[in-house]
């Protein structure tokens, strides 16, 4: 089994952690390094160099572009998280923890070389014009973005600008003639952290938080409303691969679930006084059943939540442990236009968890840390997690839970190995799976949008023998069935290519429902709310 793990890496896990994972500027007010007595024109002796290479050097040279280069070199000696920020990236940080960003509002995807409209926002710009779903974009602003083999952040580049600046693009629509031109008027587009609320039974809501962005509060609120309003008692939090994010939201999530003064969590810095955030009369959602399924890419703020449900007994944890990133970020804003995103304290967990994984051997290092976990079986055997007796700590009724390297779960999942074959891995690797998704969904458009759910499609889907069109579409494509690797995988490939096609058609309320079918993780969660198994049933040692 522990082999078949390592043979398909690229299945079971995606190392996509980026460096730049922090906890926004949420801190900031209450916990201010003063910096006001740092002269930044200090003669230093990197200042000297860059002094006597600027006016005695043999050629010109750049020294903004020197400057640059070497800032991102000095912070390698620090921890993995701290960061230099160009001023040319501000503007995408900015919008990914506002949770909006100026542009056309549309899903793409570049398949075959074309840029394919996914999906279209809806009462968005594009929406309002009459960009469709299965829209080709050939050209934006008269140059051709089809067939020149353009990249995902240079279609971006084209299509986001200003609020209100306006952008032409050309549309090639199935069964139309000719070339079809819209001038859209660019417009604030809202980017979702809550992938999708919804009831996996009569008493159970689930619902998926992808990062923590200063929406993110409201959007769980509306969520978890939706949940209860169709009878929910109970609710599954699923922040697998959430990296992070905007604290405040954390705080302001985990409020309602907590009685007054049941602490959050406390930050402590060499240059930094403790601070602890305690839980306010809120505790709104006092009667709901909390489970919280995370795994290895579960990192910093999801991590805080994670840590004070289960250190306050609140919550049930379910899945794998997760990344370990117990590291507070203050973003400090340079006058160029950059900033410096500088590591000021660590984050403790109620029971007095540090949760930081360390980092003393170096950034690649500290980012394979996930593939040495695999390699030493964690993902498939919880007892292959080894902590130390000073990292045991305990909950507010006496439970062991530890520290030293990510929140380990209450309820431990292994990752799901059964249906991994060889052929699955090409169909993957292909990406022949998600191809054949837009493909059908974009031949069959008419037919599915006269369902609003996931289980209509599903239905229809069942009825007209998806597997064969999927396998026929992958021998077209270079991948020929492989009949042994069919049988071993064919409730995976059925099912994801099922659930690709409703996301097509509906979005993530049809992925999310039809996918929970090989998601052994939510299916494990679903089993343990029947069970009506509280935190008070679990006993770790």
């Amino acid at each position: 089994m522990k082999n078949k793990v390592l043979i398909y890496i690229p299945i079971i896990i995606a190392v996509t952690m980026a460096a730049g994972i922090f906890l926004g500027n949420s801190l900031k007010r209450n916990s201010q390094v003063s910096y006001s007595g740092f002269n930044m024109g200090t003669p230093n002796k990197i200042g000297t160099i860059l002094s006597l290479v600027e006016q005695g050097y043999v050629d010109s040279v750049n020294i903004s572009d020197i400057v640059e280069k070497t800032i991102p070199e000095i912070l390698k000696n620090l921890d993995p998280h701290t960061v230099y920020i160009p001023a040319r990236n501000m503007q995408e940080v900015r919008e990914e923890m506002q949770g909006n960003f100026s542009g056309i509002g549309v899903q793409f995807s570049i398949q075959e070389d074309t840029v394919r409209v996914v999906d279209v926002v809806a009462n968005g710009p594009s929406f309002n014009v009459g960009l469709q779903d299965g829209d080709r974009i050939v050209t934006v602003n008269d140059s051709i973005i089809a067939g020149v083999e353009i990249r995902n952040d240079e279609v971006l580049k084209l299509l986001k600008g200003e609020k209100g600046s306006k952008v032409n693009v050309g549309i090639i629509r199935s069964g139309v003639d000719e070339m079809l031109n819209f001038e859209i008027i660019r417009g604030d587009i809202p980017i979702y952290s809550v992938d999708v609320s919804y009831m996996v039974n009569e008493e159970t809501g689930y619902i998926k938080i992808t990062r923590f962005a200063e929406t993110t509060y409201d959007e769980f609120m509306d969520g978890v409303r939706k949940l209860m309003n169709h009878g929910a008692q109970k609710i599954i939090i699923d922040l697998r691969s959430n990296v992070g994010g905007y604290l405040t939201s954390v705080l302001r999530m985990v409020d309602e679930f907590l009685e007054k003064d049941e602490p959050i969590l406390y930050t402590l810095g060499v240059n930094q006084p403790k601070k602890t955030y305690n839980a306010s009369a809120r505790n709104s959602l006092a009667g709901l059943g909390v489970y919280i399924l995370i795994d290895e890419q579960t990192a910093s703020a999801s991590e805080i939540l994670a840590g004070a449900m289960q250190d306050n007994d609140r919550g049930l944890i379910i899945g794998r442990r997760s990344f370990g990133k117990g590291l507070v970020q203050e973003q400090i804003p340079l006058t160029d236009g950059s900033a410096l995103r500088l590591t000021i304290a660590r984050y403790y967990t109620p029971s007095g968890r540090s949760i930081q994984k360390p980092y003393n051997e170096g950034r690649e290092k500290y980012y394979e840390e996930l593939y040495d976990r695999m390699y030493h079986g964690e993902f498939i055997d919880v007892d292959s997690i080894t902590v130390a007796d000073s990292l045991k700590y305990k909950t507010k009724s006496g439970r062991i839970v530890y520290g030293g390297g990510g929140i380990i779960p209450d309820i431990f999942v292994p990752a799901d190995t059964t249906g991994i074959s060889e052929y699955l891995a090409r169909l993957t690797n292909r990406g022949i799976i998600y191809q054949f998704a837009y493909f059908y969904a974009d031949h069959h458009r008419s037919e599915l949008s006269e369902f609003s759910n996931a289980d209509q499609i599903e239905n229809y889907l069942d009825k007209n023998n998806i597997l064969n069109e999927l396998l026929e579409y992958a021998r077209g494509k270079g991948v020929p069935t492989d009949k042994s690797g069919l049988k071993e995988s064919e409730l995976i490939i059925k099912t994801q290519a099922k659930a690709y096609i409703a996301r097509n058609i509906i979005g993530e309320e049809g992925f999310y429902p039809i996918i929970k079918q090989i998601d052994n993780t939510l299916l494990k969660a679903i089993e343990v709310t029947k069970q009506n198994l509280l935190v008070e049933n679990v006993h770790r040692n």
